[in-house]
């Protein structure tokens, strides 16, 4: 069976293009995490800031993470307080306005992770519980 230089030079192309295409979509989904996961901190942030305004409060609010991570964790540290387990790396956040007691983590069930912030009058730090 002979084939021309031609042939087996689309050959090539065609799986040089799948491989591609492959890679593309990885890339992609790696995107869609890493948005995923910077929304669920700027909408925790701008939750916090809200209850932490008002002079007495308390809401419960569910935010949406994506599959790798399993829970996220609130550690009294003063520059990173928030961290996310997961198999790979995730760099840990730094929320304002939060008081954290003492440590905790809060399991990413059905890629939802559920909280309740209070706020009580006469307190300047936004607490957070679990559901």
């Amino acid at each position: 069976m002979k084939l021309s230089f031609g042939m087996i030079f689309s050959i090539i192309l065609i799986i040089f293009f799948i491989a591609f295409a492959i890679y593309g979509i990885f890339k992609f989904l790696e995107l869609q995490d890493s948005i995923q996961i910077n929304l669920f901190v700027e909408n925790l942030q701008r939750d916090v800031d809200k209850m932490w305004r008002s002079p007495k409060g308390s809401q419960e609010v569910s935010y949406r993470l994506p599959s790798k991570i399993t829970s996220i964790c609130f550690v009294d540290d003063e520059h990173k307080n928030l961290n996310f387990r997961s198999n790979k790396f995730i760099p840990g956040n730094n929320i304002k306005n939060i008081d954290i007691k003492e440590d905790f983590c809060i399991e990413n069930i059905n890629n939802k992770v559920s909280m309740v912030l209070k706020k009580d009058y006469g307190e300047p730090l936004v607490l957070i519980n679990e559901k």
